[in-house]
């Protein structure tokens, strides 16, 4: 006996490149201004009764010491805090620039840095590119943030995954699979490829790069996400509402504010 079809789309609030720090404003980052902007998207995302949400990547940025940028995850999660759905949060450079990927995972109150979860009938995956082409992973200042990689253990999980999915796929990495620059996963063509392969992926979101861009490859949709951390609070600010009907195929991006919206 099949499964029910959900009655609606799939609907998750997405965020990206938040940045929160105590720290000055510095050209367009004005860090200490992401509480507010914070406090606005996730009213919307309960006002609209979104699904879950998604965090792109780079939650917190840079603090004096360990304790410091452990403060500052504490202080956006106050925000956060108040969503009615629950959150997944992608791994970016900044999450981990001092931190190790266990302490901020503990501070959000997530099991791992990449996952794989079923809702409304679409499978959704989470990639985590925090490695350093020899594969160690960021942590404690360890590495440079133009080298990013998913090692070739997540590479199999991610095919296997696939494998063994019956539903469309959406995918959210940080880092970009749509290009070769420093703003890429080393491996991008590689990764491309198994999404291609497997013929099930619908769309990949990513952030990293700060800017509003859209292409297509192979059938595949590929949306890089403006970044919240971008702009001065309340004139600037950017966050999106993704909705998915996997039986339409449709996909539709309500951007706020900076975020561009799309209809696919």
């Amino acid at each position: 006996m099949s499964e029910p079809q959900p009655s609606s789309p799939l609907r998750i609030g997405l965020i990206s490149d938040v940045h929160y720090a105590d720290i000055p404003t510095a050209g367009n980052r004005h860090y200490r201004d992401s509480i507010g902007k914070m406090r606005e998207a996730v009213t919307a995302f309960n006002l609209e009764k979104v699904d879950r949400v998604i965090c792109l990547g780079d939650l917190i940025d840079t603090g004096a010491t360990v304790e410091k940028e452990l403060e500052h995850l504490k202080t956006i999660r106050n925000q956060i805090d108040r969503l009615e759905a629950p959150i997944h949060y992608v791994l970016g450079n900044h999450c981990v620039w001092s931190l190790t990927k266990e302490e901020f995972l503990t501070g959000v109150g997530q099991s791992s840095a990449y996952l794989s979860q079923s809702t409304h009938g679409v499978r959704l995956i989470l990639l985590d590119a925090c490695h350093r082409a020899d594969g160690v992973a960021y942590g404690r200042q360890n590495f440079d943030w133009k080298e990013a990689e998913i090692p070739e253990a997540q590479q199999a999980w991610l095919r296997t995954t696939l494998e063994e999915s019956r539903e469309p796929v959406l995918v959210f990495v940080h880092h970009r699979l749509d290009l070769e620059s420093h703003y890429a996963v080393k491996s991008a063509a590689s990764v491309r490829q198994i999404l291609q392969e497997s013929q099930k992926v619908a769309a990949v979101f990513q952030g990293h790069n700060h800017l509003n861009e859209y292409k297509t490859i192979e059938g595949i949709h590929y949306l890089t996400m403006q970044a919240m951390i971008e702009g001065s609070w309340p004139h600037q600010n950017a966050f999106s509402i993704l909705s998915f009907d996997p039986a339409k195929g449709e996909l539709i991006i309500e951007g706020h504010h900076t975020q561009s919206s799309y209809r696919i």
